[in-house]
């Protein structure tokens, strides 16, 4: 949805009140905060519901717009708790909530009908296809991929029908955000619960940082962004100081405004707040390849050290008064900020019987602003006042304090009452083995054992023209740029031509081309469906047999019903980067590993064009589990080969076959090793 009228809003983060005391003092159209729960910045301080209301209350009486991240994962148990907590946001005037999970989509729409919803990149809109499946659950905004060069940005905002919001300055995730496992499946700490470890700024083979990214930093490319007509422009960091909040929202608000380049100082300033060696513009150049690593060197932080740390206040808003004390009539006062005008009335003025109430005893009453967020000058009252009347001190204070609290509220009234006090229908499983092979040339071995025991084959999608069995379906690629679609539809029509009825899809934009084409999706763990409402919202969609999400515990399972990740090493990053090609040349492609401190040895794999997924170090099995799994109705099975021979293949289907253990350590479900 091309945007053109206006410039973007400049969206900034705020961890803390002081945070976003910066961001408004800065400049900021809008400050994005979180709380309590429900957030993907776990360790930022956050806000709780009276501070979120509190932090609407500033930012609107500044002409700021308040939004909060509603954009964890959300577990079944937890959605009673959810939906009160939606409640209260939409009470308390929040203007938007960001989120990734169809399930708190559904009860966002159930719960606050009215509240406006933006798409958080945790949801991997990365595509037009993506942005118009998010319009369609209801969202107005979506915030695209990290990922995206200029021209793919172009094409989303003008194609779309939602708003397109990009990021504009701060940490850069090595992974496609809403796509990584690596922290929760090896740490215990899930990102996609907010609790990331943010493990891909560790050293790997011997001492390299291979995964740490510079920061991102759009500052030479503001005309283009204004020109895109995208809506919004976002700086990342909850996490970072209010000195950081200030510095970058200020120079950014400067640039926006004047529509112009960064000059030398300003660019100092940038990298003085926070720099990991310097910072990148890659994936926005289409350069994915130019100098993107960085890590924070003790140089960068001695640099920010330097610099005097400010402390950051409220800023007093001034406004004007009407007042209006006559004889045997209510008194009456109206405060005035901007085109809001509020007006309460208070107790009857009396005859005085000794010292009457003068114009300056009033104003000077009525002008004690104390520590609200206003300043009122004497001068700025308009008095009516009639003679030899009086009003009590408690009177005129209680006049003052009712008009304040009513030009502060911007609280709404409740939209439903009826709060979600049960777990949506379980929808049962299909009894299926589905099974996707990432090197098609094993299967090609394998062969008829393996087609005859799965039920659904999935290969990559770019790698159909290297199989000879006879395959049912093929993987979509799970990031598909719009400049790559006309090259994936032509893979499809390819696939179409040797029998294929199947999709596997992994994101919502994916779900369109298998619709076009008349396949039958089935929906990867990649969705991280984690709860009843968001497997119901992928089967109003039309994806009925899904994987879940391989966070899940066997009991969280249970309670959605769908599919389970029962052999593989599960694909933990989706990177935008060949970092095979840049750490270990094309000629080992899909022979490459990294190895962590600790000795594991994570593989890595080709994934369309030239992106790639970076394996777990150790395989998920739940063979000789089955009896639990058919216990919790568990019916598909979902394997996952990827590095394994033809003979590790067979012996695989075998001890599955027969419920018995592999022989080696593995990872179960929901745990991190066993």
């Amino acid at each position: 949805m091309r945007r053109k009228d206006r410039l973007p809003e400049l969206l900034s983060p705020a961890g803390d009140f002081e945070s976003l005391f910066a961001a408004v003092s800065a400049g900021a159209d809008a400050v994005y905060v979180g709380g309590k729960s429900f957030s993907a910045r776990a360790f930022a301080k956050n806000f709780d519901i009276d501070e979120i209301s509190r932090a609407v209350n500033y930012c609107h009486l500044h002409g700021v717009k308040l939004y909060v991240t509603v954009n964890t994962l959300v577990y079944d148990r937890e959605i009673a708790e959810l939906s009160d907590y939606v409640a209260a946001l939409w009470e308390a005037g929040v203007d938007a909530v960001i989120t990734a999970d169809l399930g708190v989509i559904r009860e966002i729409r159930r719960r606050a009908p009215n509240m406006e919803i933006h798409a958080s990149t945790q949801m991997s809109v990365h595509n037009t296809a993506g942005a118009n499946a998010a319009a369609e659950l209801g969202c107005v905004r979506a915030v695209v991929a990290r990922e995206l060069s200029i021209d793919n940005i172009r094409r989303i905002t003008e194609n779309s029908k939602t708003e397109t919001e990009v990021f504009l300055h701060g940490a850069l995730c090595v992974c496609h955000s809403g796509q990584c496992l690596m922290s929760s499946l090896v740490g215990g700490r899930s990102g996609n619960r907010g609790e990331c470890a943010q493990p891909c700024r560790l050293p790997y083979n011997n001492g390299e940082y291979p995964l740490s990214l510079k920061d991102l930093s759009l500052s030479q490319h503001i005309e283009e962004l204004i020109d895109s007509g995208v809506a919004s422009l976002k700086i990342e960091g909850r996490m970072k100081s209010p000195d950081y909040v200030f510095t970058v929202t200020s120079i950014y608000r400067a640039l926006l405004d004047e529509g112009r380049m960064p000059t030398e100082s300003e660019l100092r300033e940038l990298r003085s707040a926070f720099s990991r060696g310097g910072f990148t513009d890659g994936y926005f150049r289409g350069k994915s390849l130019d100098g993107m690593t960085g890590i924070r060197s003790e140089k960068d932080k001695a640099i920010t050290r330097e610099l005097s740390v400010r402390s950051f206040l409220p800023q007093k808003i001034k406004i004007s008064a009407q007042a209006d004390i006559s004889l045997g009539k209510p008194s009456e006062l109206t405060l005035i900020l901007n085109d809001k005008r509020v007006c309460v009335t208070g107790a009857v003025a009396q005859p005085a019987q000794s010292s009457p109430l003068t114009p300056d005893d009033v104003k000077a009453r009525l002008s004690k602003m104390g520590n609200t967020d206003f300043l009122l000058d004497p001068a700025d009252i308009v008095l009516k006042l009639d003679e030899g009347v009086n009003l009590a001190p408690s009177a005129i204070n209680a006049l003052r304090r009712g008009a304040v609290s009513l030009l502060e509220s911007a609280r709404r009234i409740p939209e439903a009452t009826d709060r979600f006090s049960q777990k949506s229908k379980r929808e049962p499983s299909n009894p299926l083995r589905t099974a996707i092979f990432y090197d098609p040339t094993v299967l090609n071995r394998v062969g008829k054992k393996a087609t005859d025991y799965f039920d659904r084959v999935f290969i990559p999608l770019h790698r159909v023209s290297e199989c000879n069995v006879a395959i049912n379906g093929v993987a979509i690629p799970p990031i598909i740029f719009d400049s790559e679609t006309d090259e994936i539809e032509e893979l499809i029509k390819l696939a179409l031509s040797r029998g294929v009825k199947y999709a596997l899809v992994s994101n919502i934009g994916a779900l369109e081309l298998a619709r076009k084409f008349g396949l039958l999706p089935t929906g990867d763990f990649r969705l991280n469906i984690s709860n009843s409402g968001s497997r119901l919202a992928y089967a109003d969609m039309g994806i009925k047999d899904i994987i879940l999400s391989a966070e899940l515990t066997l009991p969280m399972a249970r309670d959605i019903g769908g599919g389970v990740i029962v052999y593989g090493r599960i694909p933990l990053m989706i990177t935008e980067r060949c970092f095979m090609k840049e750490n270990f040349g094309c000629e080992n492609c899909s022979r490459c590993a990294l190895t962590d401190r600790t000795g594991a040895r994570f593989p890595m794999l080709r994934e369309y064009p030239h992106r790639n997924l970076i394996l777990n170090s150790q395989i998920t099995y739940m063979g000789d589990k089955k009896n639990e799994l058919s216990a919790a109705g568990l019916l598909h099975s979902h394997f996952i080969f990827t590095t394994e021979n033809e003979n590790e293949v067979l012996s695989v289907i075998n001890s599955y076959e027969k419920a018995s253990p592999l022989g080696f350590a593995v990872r179960r479900m929901g745990v991190k090793m066993k």
